[in-house]
């Protein structure tokens, strides 16, 4: 599936159009009664993978319900399969969903604002386009960036943001990361990776070894240069391994435990505590908390991972103190991989959750999420590596941990292969799920 200009103008557009609309309602304010309605009112805040599954599945379970999805984007951009886009392997078109047209499919209602306040005793959600009553309210709002652990400088961090972005939350910093990518001319392209529970472990490697191959085959003399903040690559580490001293050997340096120390913006030199690096262009990914809407809302705390996260109860995903509100998703405080499978089996749980109680139904065991994760290694030909897993609770560490998990990181041969459609096959699957066929 090639990528074409017309294609990074058309998502260029949808992002301008999102932008464009999210100023409008700024000014233009409609208000929906306080007064709760004969049937029970369900909000969901935050139209990612979590949100959408969430929205879908209370419809269905409590089909009485009143579902109203609140996002403020106004069509969806996926950030799994992104690194692919990077390299020109898919289109626009594939990341791109309609949110009008999922919330037809699965009859909730769509509601296109920003959320910006929390009233739990009227229960009432602020929003950029008035105020929405509910009985339940689940928060999946995603993560942001912390660049407090690169920097103490707000103009550093402004460049950052602005010249090397992360491209770990969907919007432009994407469309500015391809740009990087297809117009490098050679030289050191940097990639960090951060410490603590970050957005999708295994994807730094993968975008890492899709741009060397990218690079590879357009005979760039380039070095991809991996700063891990961690002692090793954090998950499936012998494909990635494997795959960057067979394939990438002259492409592609990994350094662990590479915590940066300081960036030189105007000399483009890096400084860890043991090395000094140069570079020519690169991509910075900070640290990651639970997005400020929780903080604003007083519904976060800090945890062992990340900054404010949903401060909840872990079985039953109910902020502390309050039993009609959750988080789910990215923005949850258990040490689950911030993935798209991941958020999408754990919507399907806190849903039901929600539905029992509306349907005046006994609540159900815990049950884990599910993380069924690929990674592509190669572009030319298409491989990839895998890995599934569910989670149990460690008593002796006291944190949710990986449950025999089966994994294949064999990217040679066949199996590589039939992994890498087996990725293309998981994302159909979970895009109809949320938007319909």
């Amino acid at each position: 599936m090639p990528f074409s200009r017309r294609d990074i103008l058309k998502l260029s557009g949808t992002l301008l159009a999102s932008s464009a609309f999210a100023t409008t309602t700024q000014s233009k304010k409609t208000f929906t009664p306080k007064k709760p309605s004969k049937n029970p009112k369900v909000i969901v805040v935050g139209g990612g993978w979590s949100g959408l599954s969430l929205a879908k599945q209370v419809k269905l379970d409590a089909p009485d319900a009143e579902v109203i999805l609140v996002e403020k984007r106004s069509q969806f951009v996926s950030c799994p399969m992104s690194n692919l886009w990077l390299v020109d392997r898919v289109s626009t078109d594939y990341l791109t969903h309609d949110y009008l047209k999922a919330a037809r499919e699965h009859n909730y209602e769509f509601f296109n604002a920003t959320a910006i306040g929390l009233d739990k005793e009227q229960q009432l959600l602020h929003t950029t386009q008035g105020d929405l009553y509910y009985d339940h309210i689940v928060f999946a709002p995603g993560i942001e960036y912390d660049y407090s652990f690169l920097t103490d400088d707000v103009e550093v961090e402004k460049r950052l943001r602005r010249d090397y972005p992360a491209g770990f939350i969907a919007g432009n910093e994407h469309l500015t990361l391809k740009e990087k990518i297809k117009n490098f001319k050679g030289g050191n392209f940097i990639f960090s990776v951060p410490a603590g529970n970050y957005r999708c472990l295994p994807a730094p490697y993968e975008r890492a070894t899709l741009v060397a191959d990218y690079f590879k085959q357009k005979g760039i003399k380039a070095k991809v240069i991996i700063l891990d903040e961690n002692n090793d690559i954090t998950i499936k580490e012998h494909g990635f391994h494997t795959a960057m001293e067979e394939l990438y050997k002259d492409y592609i340096e990994y350094h662990p435990n590479a915590k940066i120390e300081d960036i030189d913006l105007e000399k483009k030199v890096i400084e860890t505590e043991f090395d000094e690096f140069s570079f020519d262009d690169a991509s910075f990914y900070p640290h990651v908390r639970g997005a400020k809407i929780l903080e604003v809302c007083g519904i976060a705390k800090d945890t062992i991972y990340n900054k404010m996260e949903g401060d909840i109860d872990p079985i039953t995903y109910e902020v502390r103190g309050y039993s009609n509100i959750y988080v789910s998703g990215d923005a949850r405080p258990m040490g689950f991989s911030k993935s798209g499978n991941t958020s999408n089996t754990e919507a399907l749980y806190v849903a039901k959750l929600i539905a029992n109680k509306i349907n005046k139904k006994p609540a159900i065991k815990w049950i884990s999420p599910v993380t069924i994760c690929f990674s592509s290694i190669s572009i030319a030909p298409e491989r990839a590596i895998f890995v599934h897993s569910e989670y149990a609770f460690n008593k002796k560490r006291g944190q949710f941990e990986f449950a025999t998990p089966v994994t294949s990181e064999v990217w040679k041969g066949k199996e590589g292969l039939d992994n890498a459609k087996g990725l293309y096959d998981w994302a159909d699957s979970l895009y109809i799920d949320m938007f319909g066929a």
